[in-house]
């Protein structure tokens, strides 16, 4: 009986040196997932799905990101560096490079090529932009990089950063070409199972199947009626309405279609499981670890907002995934063989216009602020276009312009924000160079410290109120970015190989992720990491 327990046991492990690890690690992200969406429509999932986590994993229910700003590039960064945009570097999706003056999205690099995709695009992607370790990073160098790590998802930014520096290979969506491609970062950005994947074609397959809803109408109760100002069509539909069917646009039309469907979640987890299985992770003598975004969730709530029957459908179709994928884990690895967690990004705010007619104060921020801002500045002080960056919430200034006006510095700085706090939508106004001197109530005034990395943020912070954003002046859909729990409280759950069942409404960060895997994985934590092991996961 003693033989076959331990026999057991080294089957649900990988050791090295006597260390004890899970198999394979599998970290899922669902892009803009709200926390309760795990419980706004519990009565419809399924038990295999979301349920199976929750009933046989461990929760942590008060969960919150703890900077700024809640976009996806610092989000996925925060998750596996388990540190903070002021340290990790990773700002913003964007930035303005505040040394050099250049624009800087969160994952370019002009050192590396794209492999697979549009050689004429901006898909020479690397994460040299990321200042510090993963968690990933210090499982490959726990093991002298015998461990394999893979990064996937429709967003390059999504794949690369949780793949951290050390990543065997990291491969997104091209939606020029409607297929996954990389970079030559990587040592083997084009390996054979990718192109047999991408030979197949399941994106367009799935495309021409359309989207009509998984169940009857009527049984959508807790959406809006089908079609509504709150939520926005696509561009060649006179409605937002199902069933929809896709068979006359053209191909570049349907590659680019696909992020914003179902079907867009489909396949990242069909993709998934050909790089377990081309690159047969979880099945050598060291803890693999693969990294899966799930993107659509994001396009799909930008376009029609949390409110929307097409954000219910794309719920519940996805616990079907979730299901199903699990099934494929348990198959392939056994139970508890394989070290599961699921946490999202950022989450997601109502629409403005929905919360309005319902009586509740919101807004969505005017889409000309900037340049009326740069008007007031040129009146005033005859600088033109002094505002360069106006992004994260944050707004960069052209410093060389102030220096050749011959003007005083201060009372520049000092006239902008007093302008941004005339704004009806504005909270708070923050001079980052002096971010002690603005009465700023926690936790807000530590989020944006958290946030702000002095290269690569703008010098002026701006907190809209509650229920506002910018929405680029669009009234439909929704987006995120603000310091609110509606876009900050985050779902975390654990489960599978040495994980407790339960759940805790202890204050956990998004910073805490990576420690905790750090801990169960018995390795270093990433070389930024300010967070701290979550109490309760482990069973030891």
């Amino acid at each position: 009986m003693l033989l076959v327990a331990t026999a057991l046991f080294t089957a649900c492990t990988r050791r090295s040196a006597d260390v004890e690890r899970p198999k394979i690690v599998i970290g899922l992200v669902v892009d803009q997932m709200r926390w309760d969406y795990l419980y706004r429509y519990y009565d419809r999932y399924s038990n295999n799905g979301f349920k199976r986590l929750l009933r046989n994993g461990y929760e942590c229910r008060q969960t919150y990101i703890n900077y700024l700003p809640s976009y996806t590039a610092p989000g996925h960064a925060c998750i596996y560096t388990g540190s903070v945009p002021a340290i990790h570097g990773i700002a913003g999706n964007e930035w303005i490079d505040n040394v050099t003056g250049r624009h800087t999205y969160c994952v370019a690099d002009t050192a590396v090529r794209s492999v697979g995709g549009d050689t004429t695009s901006h898909e020479s992607m690397s994460p040299a932009n990321l200042l510090t370790t993963t968690v990933t990073d210090e499982l490959r160098l726990a093991t002298n990089f015998r461990s394999r790590v893979y990064g996937v998802s429709l967003k390059d930014r999504s794949s690369i950063l949780p793949g951290g520096h050390l990543a065997n290979g990291a491969y997104w969506y091209s939606e020029k070409k409607g297929n996954f491609v990389s970079s030559t970062y990587y040592k083997n950005p084009s390996p054979a199972w990718l192109q047999a994947f991408n030979a197949r074609r399941d994106g367009d397959r799935l495309v021409k199947e359309g989207w009509s809803l998984l169940f009857d109408a009527g049984t959508y109760s807790q959406s809006t009626a089908d079609s509504n100002g709150y939520e926005g069509p696509f561009k060649w539909e006179k409605a937002p309405v199902f069933p929809r069917t896709f068979d006359t646009l053209k191909d570049e039309a349907r590659y680019s279609l696909l992020k914003s469907l179902p079907a867009g979640n489909t396949l990242t987890l069909m993709l998934a499981k050909a790089c377990l299985e081309g690159e047969n992770l979880g099945k050598e003598d060291y803890t693999d670890f693969l990294a899966i975004s799930l993107s659509a969730t994001d396009y799909i709530g930008h376009r029609f907002a949390p409110n929307s029957m097409e954000m219910e459908d794309t719920y519940l179709r996805l616990d079907k995934e979730i299901a199903d994928f699990l099934h494929y884990l348990d198959r392939r690895f056994g139970k508890n063989n394989y070290l599961f967690f699921l946490t999202a990004d950022h989450g997601g705010a109502h629409n403005p216009t929905f919360l309005t007619d319902n009586h509740v104060p919101a807004g969505v921020e005017h889409d000309a602020t900037g340049d009326a801002l740069n008007e007031s500045i040129k009146l005033a002080f005859g600088i033109d276009s002094l505002i360069t960056f106006s992004d994260n919430y944050q707004l960069t200034m052209n410093e060389a312009k102030i220096t050749a006006s011959g003007q005083d510095r201060a009372t520049i700085r000092l006239s902008v924000m007093e302008w941004l706090r005339a704004m009806p939508e504005v909270a708070f106004v923050v001079d980052m160079e002096h971010p002690d001197q603005t009465p700023v109530p926690e936790p807000i005034r530590t989020m944006i410290v958290n946030g702000y990395h002095r290269n690569r943020s703008g010098s002026i912070q701006v907190v809209p109120k509650p229920g506002w954003f910018d929405n680029g002046g669009r009234p439909t859909g929704t987006t995120h970015g603000t310091w609110n729990p509606y876009d900050t409280h985050i779902p975390l759950i654990w489960y599978g190989w040495n994980v407790n069942k339960g759940a805790t409404t202890q204050r956990s960060d998004m910073t805490d992720i990576a420690a905790t895997l750090a801990d169960l994985l018995h390795i270093q934590m990433p070389n930024g990491c300010v967070g701290k092991v979550i109490p309760g996961v482990a069973k030891k």
